[in-house]
């Protein structure tokens, strides 16, 4: 609601019934009018003012609530992120134990493979040395 054009237009039309009544035989009363008409067009345009700012009053509220009620849900994903990343994390150090005790284990086999490799070639050498004995 714009309160410039209805001020203006209680104004003029104040102004109008001042001139009016002042070339008539009843001025006074046409004064009194006037007067009467510029109070209402002042209480007019101060109710105007009142509903606009409780109407801004209002939005800045309606506002600030969306605001908070935005900031409850970002404070939620942001804890259920976090938790799934913890999650995550103690997974991912699980899968790195283990691979190692895999490793290990792998590791383990090769050497008793390349012992026992290394026994079998010493043992035919031995052999091969009696035998060279004999």
């Amino acid at each position: 609601m714009n309160i410039r054009p209805i001020t203006t237009s209680l104004l003029a039309a104040s102004l109008l019934l001042a001139l009016a009544a002042c070339k008539g035989p009843e001025a006074e009363q046409a004064r009194q009018d006037a007067a009467q008409a510029a109070d209402s067009a002042n209480a007019a345009a101060r109710e105007a003012v009142d509903k606009a700012a409780a109407a801004t009053r209002s939005a800045a509220d309606d506002a600030a609530a969306a605001s908070e009620h935005a900031a409850a849900d970002t404070q939620q994903a942001l804890d259920r992120a976090a938790a799934a990343t913890s999650e995550a994390a103690g997974e991912a150090k699980d899968a790195a134990k283990d691979a190692a005790a895999h490793a290990s284990d792998s590791t383990a086999d090769a050497a008793q493979k390349v012992a026992d490799k290394a026994r079998d070639v010493a043992n035919d050498a031995k052999k091969n040395a009696d035998e060279a004995k004999h």
